[in-house]
């Protein structure tokens, strides 16, 4: 056994990079894809890491580990590579290489020409993180580097990251509008004073016994890192929160000393093998709990039930919060709101059938874009918007509202590639609009790693799973969402969706079940009646079939079976040809 006196370590700067979207590359096209990345290797990537003084420790497959001389010369490596391939891309388009890099500094353990450590499990986890052409890097980076390079360093928060027992702080390299000028790093608390912010307590634990302690410390631990998720939300850190373990305060003290909005309080009490958990979700500017609810388990099942917990609460409070929100910003005279109470506005008329209320909801998301344009959720409403419009065929210009919509979701992205309502938003106008399933997988999935806790992103993964012929994966999906969050405002949505995901599996009268629920729900969503009239064709109902399709007609005369094929993204031949002819069977247009 050795005592550890004769492991060599040293302090080293360690870069992961490697090429976003990879499998998808080689899955299109093998023999380009690998040229390509030896080309870039010889071209670029390696004579860079030279210049900066690197050494490359190691290639695997797609992506390099090295290691540089100090931490400025890594960051400037990744700085330099980047904008060198973003410069090769006069129209970037999806088969292009781009680069993802995670950087970190730690002491690390010397073997041969191998390192070891968290610092490089730290560099490898943060790297998968970045989006394409990004750069990200830990807290301890940005120390060395904030005051001694002109760039601009965004602060994406604390991440647990996997098999990393400390929560990591990570920040973003942002590129430059030009050269040589000094970039500050950007502030993120000024644009945080109008957003909803909420502070959870440390759950008390009333069975009285000190050793039980730390399950409610755990739950409070997953539910700040779970809110954390969600972009739209400011979460106070725990750290912040722990002081009023021990302190008896009134809600109103805590709320006015933490300048936060909301209070989350919560208990447990064990007795025997049996625990129960209360939650509260409490209005601190009115004193009033808006939500709560009693969670019961045992103590045979501690993680499953805290992770459970944390789940429930997390996807419970999102809709509540915004319910409020609401309300609040209802009372505000229309030339006072600002960009975050514009999206409010919108966004419960984003699903009416009233065109003039859809119209107005878009012109508070243009409103909110230009009061605020570096908020990157008012470009995915925005885009969300024009999905709807085109989706809803309320478009009177496809053409220009399909680029729209394809460009303002990927301005959402360039502003923000770690929220992951922009992500599903992004991914979904790639499956739907771009006639793209396949490639919006990965980025679904990205969105999801980022909040597991989404149930919208869960439901709209759920349709490009059915364009791909995988109904029984999209039912899956659809389950999250609505285990996540039952009484969601998008029901009639995930509805929607499950009767189309039973129609391509051949289930027409479950598919019936759900697609007849949907229609009660939202009379006014054209994609139900649409899938209505196929089903009810598939089932030989054809006075029913007929009546859906007069329902469809009368929301949108102008549909024609022609149009809505050529750019319906269906890939299995059988799944098409039993949606049209059914279509046709209920006597829509050609």
């Amino acid at each position: 056994m050795t005592d550890g006196r004769n492991i060599t370590r040293r302090l080293a700067a360690v870069a992961f990079a490697d090429v976003a979207g990879f499998s998808r590359l080689m899955e299109l096209d093998d023999t380009q894809t690998i040229l390509k990345w030896k080309a870039l290797r010889e071209n670029l990537l390696e004579p860079k890491i030279a210049e900066h003084g690197g050494h490359l420790l190691q290639v695997m497959g797609d992506g390099l580990f090295i290691e540089f001389e100090s931490v400025v010369a890594a960051v400037r490596w990744a700085h330099d590579v980047q904008r060198a391939i973003a410069q090769s891309l006069d129209e970037p388009d999806g088969n292009s290489l781009l680069m993802r890099i995670g950087i970190n500094v730690e002491d690390v353990i010397v073997d041969g020409d191998k390192l070891h450590g968290d610092g490089v499990n730290i560099a490898a986890r943060i790297q998968q993180l970045a989006g394409p052409g990004e750069v990200v890097m830990t807290a301890a980076v940005r120390d060395y580097v904030w005051n001694k390079l002109g760039v601009e360093l965004t602060d994406l928060g604390e991440r647990e990251l996997k098999n990393i027992s400390r929560p990591v702080r990570i920040y973003r390299l942002e590129h430059e509008s030009g050269t040589g000028v000094p970039r500050r790093i950007v502030q993120p608390h000024l644009t945080w004073n109008n957003r909803p912010s909420i502070a959870v307590m440390p759950f008390k634990n009333l069975g009285g016994d000190p050793k039980e302690e730390y399950f409610g410390e755990g739950i409070t631990e997953d539910i700040i890192g779970a809110l954390a998720h969600n972009r739209s939300l400011l979460v106070i850190a725990r750290h912040s929160t722990l002081p009023y373990r021990d302190r008896h305060a009134d809600v109103r003290q805590i709320a006015s000393e933490l300048r936060v909005r909301y209070v989350l309080d919560g208990s447990v009490r064990r007795q025997v093998e049996k625990l129960r958990i209360s939650v509260d979700l409490i209005d601190a500017g009115h004193n009033s709990t808006i939500w709560a609810d009693k969670f019961d388990g045992t103590v045979a099942e501690l993680f499953e039930f805290q992770d459970r917990i944390a789940a429930s609460v997390v996807a419970t409070i999102e809709p509540r919060v915004y319910e409020v929100e609401a309300e609040r910003v209802r009372t505000k005279p229309t030339d006072s709101l600002d960009a975050y109470d514009c999206v409010l506005r919108a966004f419960p008329l984003l699903y009416t059938s009233d065109e003039r209320e859809f119209m107005a909801a878009g012109a508070f998301l243009d409103r909110a874009i230009a009061l605020d344009p570096a908020y990157a959720q008012a470009w995915a409403h925005k885009a969300w918007w024009y999905i709807l419009l085109l989706g809803e065929w309320r478009s009177k210009a496809t053409e220009r509202d399909l680029t729209m919509a394809l460009v303002t979701a990927q301005k959402a992205l360039q502003l923000d590639s770690t929220d992951a309502f922009a992500l599903a938003v992004a991914a979904h106008a790639e499956s739907f609009l771009g006639n793209r399933p396949e490639s919006a997988t990965e980025m679904f999935e990205r969105s999801l790693q980022l909040n597991k806790n989404s149930a919208f992103a869960w439901a709209i993964s759920a349709i490009t799973c059915c364009y791909l012929g995988r109904p029984e994966e999209a039912l899956d999906r659809l389950r999250n969402a609505w285990r996540l969050s039952p009484f969601d405002p998008l029901r009639f949505f995930f509805w929607g969706v499950a009767g189309f995901a039973e129609f391509i599996a051949g289930r027409y009268d479950e598919a019936l079940a759900w697609l007849l629920k949907a229609r009660r729900d939202n009379p006014g969503h054209l994609a139900v009646h649409r899938n209505l009239a196929a089903c009810f064709a598939q089932l030989g109902r054809m006075e029913e079939a007929k009546a859906a399709a007069a329902d469809l007609l009368a929301r949108e005369p102008s549909f024609r079976i022609s149009v809505f094929e050529s750019k319906y993204p269906l890939r299995r031949p059988g799944d098409r040809e039993r949606l049209i002819s059914g279509l046709r069977a209920a006597g829509l247009p050609a």
